[in-house]
């Protein structure tokens, strides 16, 4: 999938520009299998790489600007690359140009061409891969290593400057350190991960619940600032530290000891989830994953109906052999499922042609 991807950077670039590109990136996406709304509490999170994400074709020009083509929507940006203005609206040239701020790499001028396959708002973390992405254009650009923390540092501080999201760091460390076929299981605290291999009978699918869901409303910042409340009043420097009994020691309010909780629990979920993973217990992992989607539906208000339905059915197309969730930080979003390979098939048929698309 990204060699096709840069293959069609490539052409989009030639298209454009009426010249070979120099060279050309890839990105992937990441879907979290468990671990959610924990990664700005310092949390454990287990997420895998995608084969979907972002191409970028890219080639030194004289002068200083970037001359940016975003393909697929038909949009262009010129940008001086020294020192990038802020756009006057959230967009996918805020990511392009705080990476180009935000990353330190003097790559110069430049001519990028971007595109890609992964669905804007399907909670597979579009903008962490763009972000990557550039980051990883600018490095072989200027002709150094693209060291992953750094870019994901940099993509993070991208998200929170220039785009006015209060992210974790769990989406840019997957996207630029994971790789295929295992998960990471990354302390969001020291950013330290382990890769876990996906077991050979296991099979990881994401179906799209068609409801597109948004960042910056306001909800998602609101999410971080009632944990951030709860471990103010439990005395602690972040949930990760926090224990169920001091929570139900203490007399939080309402919404801040129910995201409290689910941040608890969630973290110890992951550590099992992990544990699992290593000695291939489908059944726990599955487990598992129902457990955090109705803590995610009920203790942290993330899901919504359309969501909770597909969940529903997919569980009970799996059984107990497997499990589904919502994953990303929800508001709509896809939905990560788990299952033996060899009942993939027959998930896909019951569940209809469109599920069967959207897998």
């Amino acid at each position: 999938m990204s060699e096709a991807l840069r293959d069609k950077a490539a052409a989009l670039f030639a298209e454009r520009f009426g010249e070979a590109a120099e060279g050309t990136v890839f990105a992937p996406g990441r879907v979290n299998l468990i671990g959610e709304h924990v990664d700005y509490n310092d949390g454990l999170v287990l997420p895998m790489p995608v084969r979907e994400g972002t191409a970028i074709a890219w080639s030194r020009t004289e002068g200083g600007d970037i001359e940016a083509v975003a393909a697929d929507f038909g949009e262009e940006d010129r940008f001086d690359a020294a020192t990038p203005a802020r756009p006057e609206s959230v967009g996918w040239t805020s990511y392009v140009r705080g990476m180009v701020a935000e990353a330190g790499i003097p790559a110069g001028g430049l001519r990028i061409v971007i595109t890609g396959d992964l669905p804007r708002g399907s909670g597979l973390s579009s903008s962490a891969s763009l972000c990557i992405a550039t980051g990883r254009a600018l490095a072989a650009a200027a002709g150094t290593d693209a060291d992953p923390v750094a870019l994901a540092k940099a993509a993070q501080r991208t998200e929170h400057g220039w785009a006015g999201v209060a992210c974790g760091i769990m989406d840019q460390m997957a996207v630029a350190a994971g790789q295929p076929g295992h998960a990471m299981l990354l302390d969001c605290r020291d950013l330290s991960y382990t890769l876990v291999p996906v077991p050979e009978g296991w099979s990881v699918a994401v179906a799209d619940s068609g409801v597109t869901r948004g960042l910056v409303d306001g909800e998602y910042n609101a999410r971080r600032a009632q944990c951030e409340n709860a471990a103010r009043a439990l005395g602690v420097e972040s949930l990760r530290d926090a224990t169920m009994e001091a929570l139900d020691a203490a007399n939080l309010p309402h919404l801040e000891a129910m995201r409290a909780a689910h941040v608890i629990s969630e973290i110890a979920r992951t550590a099992a989830a992990a544990d699992a993973l290593r000695s291939g217990d489908l059944e726990r992992f599955g487990s598992l994953l129902a457990e955090g989607h109705i803590s995610l539906r009920d203790q942290f208000e993330v899901s919504v109906p359309a969501v909770d339905a597909l969940v529903e059915r997919l569980q009970e197309a799996i059984g107990v052999q497997g499990g589904a969730r919502m994953t990303g930080a929800g508001f709509g979003g896809s939905v990560v499922t788990v299952m033996a390979r060899d009942a993939l098939e027959r998930v896909t048929a019951e569940m209809g042609e469109t599920l069967r698309q959207a897998f």
